[in-house]
């Protein structure tokens, strides 16, 4: 089992920048590729980014490539998502999730946290 808890997420203002945090607990987290996607109301969750175990390899979604980075620091297991250039369509509550190998697909995770609220004002 891994337990996965995000935070940062808040309101923010269109053009500006918000990093999120997931903390892992349980199992090796460097033994997790980890992911995050993001569901706006009456909308699929859909893939934002992902990052390999050992944070070699990254992947993003066309929409946010360029503009977010993810990142993550196996010794304090924990995996980031820095948002910068944030749009109101960027507004979703946002999940990390951890996989066993590195995936663009919901059903590609085992294990999910509770979400985050982003909030973009125009």
């Amino acid at each position: 089992q891994v337990q996965l808890i995000e935070s940062g997420g808040g309101l923010v203002q269109a053009g500006g920048p918000l990093r999120l945090s997931c903390a892992a607990s349980g199992r090796t987290f460097s033994a997790y590729a980890m992911g995050w996607f993001r569901q706006a109301p009456g909308k699929e969750r859909e893939f934002v980014a992902a990052i390999s175990r050992g944070g070699r390899e990254t992947n993003y979604a066309d929409s946010v490539k360029g503009r977010f980075t993810i990142s993550r620091d196996n010794a304090k297991n924990t995996v980031y998502l820095q948002m910068n250039s944030l749009k109101p369509e960027d507004t979703a509550t946002y999940y990390c999730a951890a996989a066993q190998y590195l995936s663009r697909i919901v059903d590609g995770y085992d294990y999910w946290g509770q979400g985050t609220q982003v909030t973009v004002s125009s």
